[in-house]
């Protein structure tokens, strides 16, 4: 398809005019779930998400955001931000991460391509690293494709391989980290009877070792560098198992916030720092928490924090992270290839489109809504805000965030008439939610609520409509439940803290004065989902959805 012209023509609904100003808001990590006290949503006070939810039930309901609705492999797969917002945005359900990493081991399809000859150009003389993160929680990585990669890469020449492993706690559960380690270890132990040198050679907690995102603190990801590349930590051990363990044992430690390590030999000497002629596979597959790393590993023009020590090595990510920077430029598994977003159909029919978050999610309204594609479609049509986010500390210091700033730029945006969409991220309900900071996740509830409220004014004040939903769940449950649904107990009879994204529907309401009154929700479709989302704005702002979206969730009543 063109990228102008007739191509791009959009058919007027029949029943809807144009002309409204139409805000979208989405609340980040806001799934539904019965109120009780693990409930920050709940428990909160959010008197404009509450109105909504008890006003007209043609205008308020729930959609799936996890699992196949999402692009993603099983029910059993939570959704996440990234998934969440190409789905919003493309009005369509594309394989995502996970899904496509499957089929490429499955069908060994991962070895043959341009990405994977790249990094086997080493085998022979260097030694192949693997970085990433070591679990099951299926988000970010999965531990049984990194054990399928160490056979595959084994049984096609690898020699030496090294893996650098992050410990997880946020997507699955606190602790669990001493069992994957002890499976990524059996695995490797199994390898070297075969004759391949293969070791675990660094590891630390995600959100303090490596993971960081969206450029917010590179001290994340040098703790990292030293670690992996240069072969240096605070903790020195000979096994990775007991590394984790006693690392553990420290004061408020847990494996998000994991100190870095490095495995040494009888000699105290790093056994698998990153050297020339190395190749490097950074194997998760989800985007976000992976593209800093691969500035400092790619870029030769690189100033966000002394390297020390650049090695010339042969690098590769488990897919691509950022396709308009063409980083990294080699990849095993290519993304999926998300074409005629909302947000480009919108513009090409003269729609101006205003879009604004925090740092922590400004790409979630803007690269992931689009279609994993950074910049503007028609710099003249949109205008994108971002918020500088609080750096140097944990959300819940803060727990209001950048909440109001977001909605009294949005506020302006919609009153300045030059916008006939508006559309953001309030990002508190997950990023606090990921703290298990119940108390503040309560306020970082209240304070979404507080910014919805004000858009909401704003729509009133010029005849709009508006549009409120979620990506997925997350603040709605903050305890982890045994089969029975009960709160589970550590040894000392405390709750234990539920940190990770939910398999819980998402809210969607509709409303404004511009909103005719005879639109409601459809009753035929009960198991929508986050796709059919754009199908419903694109109605909302007077047009058709194209005929290969996902089903619009409204109808228009003849009164």
């Amino acid at each position: 398809m063109g990228s102008s012209g007739d191509a791009w023509k959009l058919k007027d609904h029949p029943k809807l005019p144009k002309g409204k100003t139409v805000a979208v808001i989405v609340l980040d990590g806001w799934g539904e779930a019965k109120p009780n006290e693990y409930n920050a949503i709940s428990v909160a006070e959010t008197p404009v998400m509450d109105s909504l939810k008890q006003g007209a039930p043609e205008h308020w309901r729930l959609i799936k955001a996890h699992g196949n609705a999402v692009g993603l492999p099983t029910e059993d797969d939570m959704g996440n931000s990234e998934v969440g917002h190409n789905a919003l945005g493309a009005g369509r359900i594309f394989a995502q991460g996970a899904k496509l990493v499957d089929l490429a081991l499955a069908s060994g399809k991962i070895y043959d391509g341009e990405g994977f000859k790249y990094v086997q150009e080493c085998f022979e003389k260097g030694t192949l690293h693997l970085i990433g993160l070591v679990s099951d929680g299926g988000v970010h990585s999965r531990l049984d494709q990194l054990l399928l990669l160490l056979k595959g890469a084994a049984e096609r020449g690898a020699k030496r391989i090294r893996v650098h492993a992050l410990t997880d706690g946020r997507d699955v559960l606190d602790g669990s980290s001493v069992g994957f380690m002890e499976t990524l270890e059996s695995d490797l132990a199994k390898l070297r009877e075969q004759g391949v040198d293969a070791r675990v050679a660094s590891g630390g907690g995600r959100m303090y070792v490596t993971m960081d995102r969206y450029e917010n603190d590179w001290d994340v990801v040098k703790r990292g560098w030293d670690a992996q590349v240069l072969g240096e930590a605070p903790h020195h051990f000979k096994d990775p198992i007991e590394a984790i363990k006693k690392l553990r044992q420290e004061p408020n430690a847990s494996d998000q916030y994991l100190a870095p390590f490095v495995i040494v030999d009888d000699n105290g000497k790093p056994v698998g720092p990153i050297l020339d002629g190395d190749a490097v596979v950074t194997f998760n597959f989800r985007a976000d928490r992976m593209v800093m790393l691969a500035k400092a590993l790619e870029y030769e023009d690189f100033d966000k924090f002394d390297r020390v020590r650049v090695p010339k090595i042969h690098y590769a990510g488990m897919l691509q992270y950022d396709g308009e920077l063409k980083l990294p430029n080699k990849y095993l598994v290519s993304p999926p290839e998300i074409d005629r977003t909302s947000g480009e159909y919108l513009v090409r029919n003269g729609v101006r489109t205003f879009a604004c978050s925090e740092t922590v999610k400004f790409g979630h309204v803007t690269f992931f809504w689009n279609g994993n594609r950074s910049g503007y479609f028609d710099e003249k049509l949109e205008e994108y805000v971002e918020i500088p986010s609080d750096s140097g500390i944990t959300f819940n210091v803060k727990p209001k965030m950048k909440a109001l700033e977001i909605a009294e730029r949005t506020r302006d945006a919609i009153l300045s008439h030059k916008f006939d969409q508006v559309r953001l991220n309030i990002p508190n309900s997950d990023m606090v939610g990921h703290t298990g900071d119940i108390k503040a996740t309560i306020e970082a509830c209240k304070a979404a609520d507080d910014g919805v409220k004000m858009i909401l004014e704003a729509i009133e004040q010029v005849g709009g409509i508006f549009l409120v939903t979620a990506d997925h769940g997350n603040a709605e449950d903050m305890v982890k439940r045994n089969k029975k649904g009960e709160p589970l107990l550590d040894k000392n009879g405390n709750i234990q803290i539920l940190t990770s994204h939910t398999l819980e529907p998402v809210p969607i309401a509709i409303g404004g004065p511009g909103l005719l009154p005879g639109v409601r929700f459809r009753t035929d479709l009960p198991t929508g989902g986050l796709a059919n989302v754009a199908a419903t704005f694109m109605n909302l702002h007077g047009f058709e959805a194209p005929s290969d979206y996902e089903p619009t969730l409204i109808e228009v009543v003849d009164n």
